[in-house]
């Protein structure tokens, strides 16, 4: 097929727009074969980026952006086309998604509300590509604040690490959590937040959502680890306050990092002002790195990321 000539009109507020993700082994002829299967059906590329871990045996990384007036009509007929002519050819893993299709976000959270708060007012004033139907804390503190964004906030009470439950499945509050997560109203989530979350979540309940969950914490792991790490940085002096964002595995804190950042600080700071400091450092690498995701720019790599950013 050469054309797509039964593409019905896109419906109003959607702008044709579609974004291609490509990840396989590096040969030559891959650039060309997916921007003429393109071409010949009268697409726009509009964006284009690409990464190739070694020319000789590597991995191939690829994100097109493209325009195609009445896109949303033919979608399933184009998917069907590329993965015939063009992805099966070089073993492809790849997805084309819509890139007026808002993503579902959900937020999870302790007591600290940096993070949250910062993404329900990026959400809320357009900042960031989502929706946010709903909000999940293991305490009820945070209630009044979510909702006043119209946000649903749901308690699950979850038990300290002593009194918790041991075993391969979910937990029951974990059970409770999916069961929120998968009939939100308007559908299903397709991206969970922990803005702070100060509970371990299980490798069943990750598996649930493989590179769909971002973490975000403080980036003196492993030196610090614990409670109050910031005295104990303070006490020893540190230079740097930085935060870190990654993609969750069923591996504590070692999941494919997204977005790091980092901020100078000096004997003169106190501990109340290096806490602000890393706090506000937080919310900028959180926001960063899901901004990232909602738009389709991070590609996983084994334990890495490649993040057309």
């Amino acid at each position: 097929m050469t054309a797509m000539p039964h593409c019905r009109p896109a419906p109003a507020g959607q702008a044709g727009t579609a974004r291609l993700l490509v990840t396989c082994q590096d040969r030559s002829g891959i650039v060309a074969a997916v921007s003429g299967f393109l071409h010949r059906r009268g697409v726009n590329i509009i964006h284009s980026d690409q990464h190739s871990t070694d020319p000789e045996g590597g991995r191939f990384f690829m994100r097109q952006e493209f325009y195609y007036s009445g896109l949303e009509g033919c979608l399933d007929e184009l998917v069907a086309d590329f993965g015939r002519e063009v992805a099966a050819e070089y073993k492809m893993d790849w997805r084309l998604v819509l890139a007026g299709r808002k993503k579902r976000m959900a937020v999870l959270v302790s007591r600290l509300d940096h993070g949250l708060m910062d993404l329900l007012w990026r959400v809320g004033r357009g900042e960031l590509p989502a929706e946010i139907p709903l909000v999940i804390s293991n305490h009820a503190d945070l209630r009044a604040a979510v909702e006043s964004f119209g946000v649903a906030f749901h308690h699950v009470h979850v038990p300290e690490a002593a009194d918790a439950p041991r075993g391969r499945g979910l937990s029951l509050p974990e059970e409770r959590m999916l069961e929120l997560l998968t009939n939100a109203p308007g559908g299903a989530i397709d991206l969970v937040v922990l803005a702070r979350y100060m509970r371990i979540l299980s490798p069943a309940f990750v598996k649930r959502f493989p590179q769909r969950i971002i973490n975000i914490h403080h980036s003196f792991l492993p030196a610090f680890e614990g409670a109050d790490p910031y005295r104990r940085a303070s006490e020893r002096g540190v230079k740097l306050i930085g935060a870190t964002a990654h993609y969750v595995t069923g591996r504590l804190d070692k999941g494919p990092i997204i977005e790091q950042d980092v901020i100078r600080v000096s004997h003169r700071h106190r501990l109340d002002e290096l806490k602000i400091l890393g706090r506000d450092i937080e919310r900028q690498v959180l926001s960063r790195a899901v901004r990232w995701h909602l738009e389709d720019r991070v590609l996983v790599d084994g334990n890495k990321t490649i993040v057309f950013a």
